[in-house]
């Protein structure tokens, strides 16, 4: 199986899937599947770009729109975890993943899918230390703040990932973990990119969600991109334990190292995305604790077991199978010959998502209709204490850096 790994999107599918053809061409080769790493800007009309963290000047429609549509396929299966810069109102309608578009698959805020006899992980979004532990309390419209802080990772999700125990063989996640400069050509990166050298001296370059990630599931292969360069690193867990090889790619651009393909053996083909159900498992297992508010996330009672869910799942698995529910359109694609779409602003109930809970007999939490209480999993905070706006309404993001930073010496795009 090949798998080819792309950086950061920037809603260029077009691009970068006349790439991957043009190599197969050159080659003589099948491209299996494509992973994205996040900032994959899935903008499906002009409403999305509302919910986009890209200043004004910068929101263009790209080209998502038009395999959304049905107008163009993906030639290719895709899987993507969302980043920072993202239609974090779409992305939301599917937090549990599902078909963004027709064969491009989104992996969640976390999950776990399999690819023939491949397991793939996913973490969603950006590590902010002020956020981690706060529940998902944003609501579409989104505000300034809301738009900034929807993307950062929750704690909620690090959780169910962290309940997993079968072999991950590969992992996605838009930023690095914490520290990852370590066990790669640290000294070449910071040539490449003098001011990382100060976030890596503080010990902040990095997600430190991520690495716990990393160091409790041990995954065969880890790749990220966000801080738009090209960086390959080796871990070795543990003096006689497994290795996991990371690779961060650039955005795509060019002359940018944004693609790498990697050849894994597996069964022969042909190769399909499926549920997983050690995670399905977990999904089911935990959902009751699904933080709403702005509140802490903090773990309830522990019955039933896993063991009791994982056959709840395998059952329902054998009778339905495992291909996920079929793609739905839920609002009007971009025209380019029509005006402006000044559609319904708010939540929209994909039914992929209700299909899926329904499924796992779980209740539909998405909109928010039960955080007028408090809602599973939380603790009640003093006012003063639950609102923390403030600070992160104006902080850049780190991969925003670039803007600040000027022109990279010449040889750094190489």
């Amino acid at each position: 199986m090949k798998i080819a790994i792309e950086g950061c999107m920037h809603g260029d599918l077009d691009n970068v899937y006349a790439t991957l053809q043009h190599l197969e061409r050159v080659e003589n080769t099948k491209i299996d599947l494509l992973i994205c790493c996040g900032d994959f800007q899935a903008v499906r009309n002009e409403n999305d770009l509302n919910s986009l963290n890209v200043k004004p000047k910068y929101r263009n429609m790209m080209s998502f729109w038009k395999y959304y549509s049905g107008q163009v396929i993906a030639p290719f299966p895709t899987l993507f975890v969302g980043g920072n810069h993202e239609a974090s109102n779409y992305l939301w309608e599917l937090y549990y993943g599902g078909w963004a578009a027709p064969n491009i698959f989104f992996m969640g805020l976390a999950g776990v899918v399999k690819f023939g006899g491949i397991r793939i992980g996913g973490l969603s979004g950006i590590y902010n230390a002020r956020h981690y532990s706060l529940g998902h309390y944003e609501r579409v419209p989104y505000n300034e703040s809301d738009i900034r802080s929807v993307y950062h990772v929750r704690e909620y999700d690090v959780y169910k990932l962290m309940q997993i125990e079968d072999l991950i063989d590969i992992f996605i996640s838009h930023d690095w973990p914490l520290a990852i400069t370590e066990y790669g050509n640290k000294e070449e990166l910071v040539r490449q990119k003098p001011y990382f050298r100060d976030e890596i001296s503080k010990g902040k370059l990095g997600s430190l969600a991520a690495a716990k990630l990393l160091d409790k599931l041990k995954p065969t292969y880890w790749f990220s991109a966000h801080l738009h360069c090209k960086f390959p690193a080796v871990v070795q867990h543990g003096e006689d334990g497994p290795i996991t090889k990371f690779l961060a790619l650039d955005k795509c651009l060019p002359g940018r190292k944004f693609l790498q393909v990697i050849e894994i053996g597996t069964h022969p083909g042909p190769y399909e995305i499926k549920y997983d159900e050690e995670w399905l498992a977990i999904t089911r297992k935990f959902n009751y604790l699904f933080p709403l508010t702005r509140q802490p996330f903090q773990l309830g009672d522990q019955e039933p077991g896993m063991q009791t869910h994982r056959e709840w799942v395998r059952n329902k698995l054998e009778i339905r199978g495992a291909k996920p529910f079929e793609f739905v359109q839920t609002v009007p694609s971009y025209n380019p010959s029509q005006p402006i779409i000044t559609g319904p602003v708010g939540d929209f109930r994909n039914p992929q998502t209700e299909q899926f809970l329904n499924f796992l007999e779980l209740p539909y939490l998405l909109d928010g209709t039960l955080t007028q209480m408090e809602s599973p999993g939380q603790l009640n905070l003093p006012d003063d204490q639950a609102s923390d706006d403030g600070e992160d309404a104006t902080m850049d993001d780190v991969d925003e850096i670039e803007e600040l930073a000027g022109p990279e010496p010449n040889n750094a795009n190489g």
